[in-house]
């Protein structure tokens, strides 16, 4: 073979691999979904900076007067997780290793732990709040691997129902990196049935109409406004 015709194959080899290599990476990328019928868990974050430790656990404050409510919904059995994020007083610009700097960690309240799942950062809504909304589906990936396996890799939404308590949600800035905000998971009853530590709504309630803007005022009160679907 001349030359020049071998350079070419071996670069037209070479192309083949990377596009296949990145094809790989985009189909374990989290991917956008729309809300799902229905959800086996909620909880909810009331995030504050002196709930913020750096990574050898060592209280580190995060943003003076900052405040964030991080409201999840689950479908455990699609893998699905929806979200609403609400920072007040956290200035931006984000920073951190993963692919955002808004997260689910695992750790318990006082401990660091590492990323499992990335949301996009909240954005101004036009009123000084940044808000966040919209759901993702699995498998999570979050870009950071320390040892060669990513964070997210393996993890699985049946693991914050098993224990919310072990997890715990943030967001990042360059001035505060440890985190700006951080507020360990709870879990909020869903159609009178505790969720959460194994427990699971019926399948015959879902929430009202306001959607993820329901769990704003169920994160308050500790309760959640339902209605029981129509049976067929």
């Amino acid at each position: 073979m001349r030359p020049t015709v071998r350079r070419i194959a071996i670069l037209s080899a070479i192309t083949t691999v990377s596009v296949a290599l990145s094809a790989g990476v985009a189909s374990a990328q989290d991917t956008e979904v729309p809300e799902p019928s229905s959800f086996t868990s909620m909880f909810t974050a009331m995030a504050t900076p002196d709930m913020v430790v750096n990574a050898d656990g060592v209280a580190t404050p995060g943003e003076e007067g900052a405040t964030g409510t991080f409201n999840y919904r689950i479908n455990s059995d699609e893998e699905i997780i929806c979200y609403d994020i609400t920072l007040n007083g956290v200035t931006p610009p984000y920073e951190s290793p993963a692919r955002t700097a808004t997260h689910i960690h695992e750790g318990t309240a006082g401990m660091a732990g590492p990323p499992r799942i990335a949301f996009p950062n909240p954005e101004d809504d036009g009123s000084g709040a940044l808000r966040s909304e919209g759901c993702l589906q699995g498998p999570f990936t979050t870009g950071v691997a320390p040892e060669g396996t990513d964070t997210g890799e393996g993890f699985s939404l049946a693991q914050i129902e098993a224990d919310p308590s072990s997890f715990f949600t943030d967001s990042h800035t360059a001035n505060f990196t440890a985190g700006a905000v951080r507020g360990q998971l709870t879990s909020v009853p869903m159609g009178g049935v505790a969720t959460g530590a194994g427990g699971a709504a019926s399948e015959n309630w879902a929430p009202v109409a306001l959607g993820a803007a329901a769990l704003v005022g169920a994160a308050g009160v500790g309760t959640l406004v339902a209605r029981r679907r129509a049976q067929d």
